[in-house]
This record gives C-alpha cells, sequence and structure tokens, in this order.
C-alpha cells in the first residue's frame, strides 16, 4: 500500500478552481516533490493530505487511514514544516522543541534534537534571534520531534542565502537516510531535481507531468542547449537551417537546441560563419561566453506550459 493516495482532490474557493483533481502516490522512502509556481496548487494538496483543509471533491489516505474521517489519527504520525513558523514570544530554541514534543504521546530527546539539527550552541537563543537558516533547522526539527513516518515540508529552503539553503538539503537527505518518507514542494528546480526521487510538475491546479527527473527531461526536454552572446545579433533563420539544429531563440543570449551538440558546434564555431551579422566596419565579432548545457526542469515547465516557473 502506498504511504499516500490521492484520488482527484479538487479544492474550490468561490469561482477559483486551487486544486483541480490531482491524483498520485507516494511510496515509502520516497522524497516526492510538488514543483510549480506560486498559486499552482502545491500548498493546498499538501493542506489537505496533513488534515488542514477538506478537500471538496476526491479523498485521499495517508499511512492507510483517511484524512478527512481520521484526521486525528494520521497528526499523531506525521510531522510539518510550514512556510512560515510562528512561536509565543520569547520563546528559546530548547523551549521550542519541548513545547511541540509536549504535545504528542511520545517524543525524541529534546538534546537529541539539538545535536541532530546543529542547534546546541543555540539552545539558550530566542527564536526571534536565528539566522534564515537556524530558523528554517528549527522549523524541521519541530516537524520530527515525534519521530514521523511521513514529513510534510512546504517551501523549505524559500529565501535563504546559497550556503544555508545547501544545509537543509543536507538535512532533508538525512531525513530520507532514515526511513522516513519526505514530501516538499518548490519552485526551485534545483534543489527538486537534487532531492527528490519523483517530481508531479504542477501548474494551474492539475499534475502536468509526474515522474523521476531524469525520466521528465528525457521525455519533455531531450537534448543539448548551446548558449551564447553575439555582439552584432545573428540570422535565425540561417541558424535555423544548419543540420541538426531543432530550435532557436534569442532573447538577449541566443540558445540553440539540439540532439547532435557535436555537429552543431561545429558549424557554430566555424570562423566564416554566415549566420553572424557583421558590425558597422563590416567586420565579424563573433561569438562570446559560450556554455552548452543539458535539458533542466525549467526546460521541462517551459515544454509542459509555454512559459518560465519563475513567472
Amino acid at each position: 500500500m502506498p504511504v499516500i493516495s490521492a484520488n482527484g482532490l479538487l479544492k474550490r474557493y468561490g469561482a477559483l478552481v486551487a486544486v483541480d483533481g490531482i491524483s498520485f502516490s507516494v511510496e515509502t522512502g520516497e522524497i516526492f516533490g510538488m514543483l510549480g509556481p506560486n498559486g499552482a496548487g502545491k500548498t493546498t494538496t499538501m493542506e489537505m493530505l496533513e488534515g488542514l483543509r477538506e478537500p471538496d471533491e476526491g479523498s485521499a489516505t495517508v499511512l492507510g487511514s483517511d484524512v478527512v474521517r481520521e484526521a486525528r489519527a494520521i497528526k499523531t504520525r506525521i510531522g510539518v514544516q510550514l512556510q512560515a513558523t510562528a512561536l509565543p514570544p520569547l520563546t528559546r530554541v530548547r523551549e521550542a522543541i519541548d513545547l511541540f514534543g509536549a504535545l504528542f504521546p511520545t517524543a525524541r530527546p529534546t538534546d537529541d534534537m539539538l545535536r541532530e539539527f546543529d542547534l546546541e550552541s543555540k539552545a539558550t537563543t530566542y527564536a526571534t534571534e536565528l539566522s534564515g537558516g537556524q530558523m528554517q533547522r528549527l522549523s524541521i526539527a519541530l516537524a520530527l520531534v515525534n519521530d514521523p513516518d511521513v514529513v510534510f515540508l512546504d517551501e523549505p529552503t524559500t529565501g535563504l542565502d546559497p550556503q544555508a539553503r545547501l544545509n537543509i538539503w543536507d538535512v532533508i537527505e538525512d531525513v530520507r537516510r532514515r526511513g522516513k518518507t519526505v514530501v516538499l514542494t518548490t519552485h526551485n528546480m534545483e534543489e527538486a531535481e537534487r532531492l527528490c526521487s519523483r517530481i508531479a510538475v504542477i501548474d494551474h491546479g492539475r499534475i502536468v507531468a509526474l515522474g523521476t527527473p531524469a525520466s521528465l527531461i528525457a521525455a519533455h526536454a531531450p537534448g543539448t542547449t548551446i548558449e551564447f552572446d553575439a555582439p552584432h545579433g545573428v540570422d535565425e533563420e540561417a541558424i535555423a537551417k544548419i543540420e541538426g539544429v531543432d530550435k532557436v531563440s534569442v532573447d538577449g543570449r541566443v540558445a540553440v537546441s539540439t540532439r547532435t551538440p557535436e555537429r552543431v558546434l561545429r558549424e557554430l564555431l566555424d570562423p566564416d560563419a554566415h549566420w553572424l551579422r557583421r558590425g558597422d566596419d563590416g567586420h565579424i565579432a563573433g561569438i562570446r561566453d559560450l556554455r552548452v548545457r543539458q535539458g533542466t526542469l525549467e526546460d521541462v515547465f517551459i515544454a509542459l506550459t509555454g512559459r518560465s516557473l519563475r513567472t
């Protein structure tokens, strides 16, 4: 039996359909990601699975229990980290862990949690005085204080600097190594690709693709993209006629999609390239800052929705 099974979940707010018939399952030990822009329906889906919102249509089970009829039983076996953690004023780190632990029949020792999440030196510090990364580690620690079987993390690294983000990724991977199942929402492609066993790409309340990062890229963004700057501009039609070129786009930088990068690069790097425009002096300036990259989840999202994930 899957750890989580969602079937046709739908949630409306007036005329707005926030979640539009979503179905998926999550297996034991997975890090399952929901990837999509803000407003796509990721958080609402999570809240229905957590028992915080009741679906208008559809059904779901978590750990074999129905999310509506058996919500109380589910809440003792899951951990939840919301986008923002609100604690009582003047709460110290140790006190916060003690408080959350007291809400459950059994809880992990506070000293173990402080050590595991590298918060020992901050045990007597007020939560309001923590850095962004430290506060996120505390939030995840609070979600795990009851030693849950399933952990829900809602955009766990939003707003963090790169080093803090890497630290949180290490924490999440450690949680999975301890045998837990993790469900997380994100709009960070790198985060989804690094952490997730499988990803549901969500847009306008619907799952538009579901699979492993590699399978999604192979299905929707195969091949290679060659990017570069051309000081005097390019002849897009001439580039499109190069054998092996699948697509050309110019938006400041030139992006050439291909499944035969070696062949296309030879043509692009030809010193007498006919597709490069000449400057006012009649000379060809050549190309600059050339980069070659494989397909990404950003490319997947653009292929499926026609727009950037960041918009």
